[in-house]
């Protein structure tokens, strides 16, 4: 492999974000690489990373994700061209097609073609971030004479979020590499098959949702409702189906279908649970997190789930902190 690995954390962390300027160097101190961040319903995408700009300049900040829709495209490249200026070579910004409930519902915007939309966003930043004046008529907008009054020192990095062969080859042939989430360690090597026949040089960041708690019963009952949250959307179904759990998930998604949502949370094997979510003591956890790096994964980027009401989420970060290598210091 000739990417080096990186290990990352999901922020913004617990409390205001005027507060997190202490903890983000903290990550940086313990050997954390990046930080990454989503856009859903809590803070926006890119405020949490533009903070870290400028307090923490040892990190690399990416969005996973940025929605492609919820953004009209010059508005995207201004945003994006901003950050590469004010953290240049530490910026990856990873576009996804999101969700209809995001996209639609949340904000409004017609969740329509979204194989297209994702890649037409990513060609328009290509356009513009390379100080083109851009006049095109893409597949699934138009742009009219725009040009970015700024060009940044180093290109970002740009991320396609994908699921599925279709988007993972998107993602291999448009952009630098991928971003995937809700997947076992054994699913990666069948992503990153794809995305690797485009070169050795393709980024994979997973997302990895953790829990370091030994209380599993605990952990288990409350990942279910997240697992069925997630899961029962079709693409992911579809996606879940595509990695060969079709067999284990089929009860869940006939209750879910007849609107029986208890059954359908009874219905999650405990083996899911566990091959979807780590968690089990820091060191368990620890040995979880690098079989992903071991299977083709370039970036972890964590994300800490309190699924255990006992669990200190600051010391959590800590005890996932990844070993000392020459790789993070």
């Amino acid at each position: 492999m000739s990417i080096s690995l990186r290990h990352g954390m999901t922020i913004p962390l617990p409390g205001p974000l005027h507060t997190h300027r202490d903890r983000l160097e903290e990550l940086a101190d313990v050997g954390y690489t990046d930080v990454w961040t989503s856009e859903t319903d809590s803070a926006d995408g890119f405020t949490p990373l533009a903070l870290a700009a400028a307090w923490e300049p040892r990190l690399r900040l990416g969005t996973a994700i940025i929605p492609a829709y919820t953004r009209s495209p010059a508005v995207l490249a201004q945003t994006v061209a901003a950050m590469s200026d004010a953290a240049p070579g530490r910026f990856a910004i990873g576009i996804g097609s999101s969700s209809q409930i995001i996209v639609e519902r949340w904000n409004g915007v017609p969740f329509e073609r979204p194989y297209q939309r994702v890649r037409d966003v990513v060609r328009f930043l290509k356009d513009a971030l390379n100080g083109e004046k851009v006049a095109t008529s893409y597949d699934s907008f138009s742009i009219d004479g725009f040009r970015l009054g700024i060009r940044p020192e180093q290109p970002p990095t740009i991320l396609i979020a994908a699921l599925r062969e279709g988007m993972l080859r998107l993602a291999g042939k448009e952009a630098d590499g991928t971003i995937i989430n809700w997947l076992a360690p054994n699913d990666v090597p069948k992503v990153a098959e794809i995305i690797n026949q485009f070169g050795d040089d393709k980024e994979i960041v997973a997302r990895i949702f953790v829990c370091p708690s030994e209380n599993a019963e605990v952990v288990r009952r409350a990942a279910r409702y997240a697992i069925a949250a997630y899961l029962n959307v079709p693409v992911c179904a579809a996606f879940h189906a595509w990695l060969g759990r079709s067999a284990q998930l089929q009860p869940m998604w006939s209750h879910w279908q007849a609107g029986d949502r208890q059954a359908a949370l009874a219905a999650i094997p405990d083996e899911v649970v566990d091959a979807l979510i780590v968690h089990g003591s820091p060191a368990a956890c620890r040995a979880r997190i690098q079989q992903y790096h071991d299977n083709g994964v370039t970036t972890s980027a964590l994300a800490i789930l309190p699924l255990d009401p006992g669990l200190d989420l600051h010391a959590a970060t800590l005890q996932l902190a990844p070993p000392p290598s020459p790789a993070n210091g």
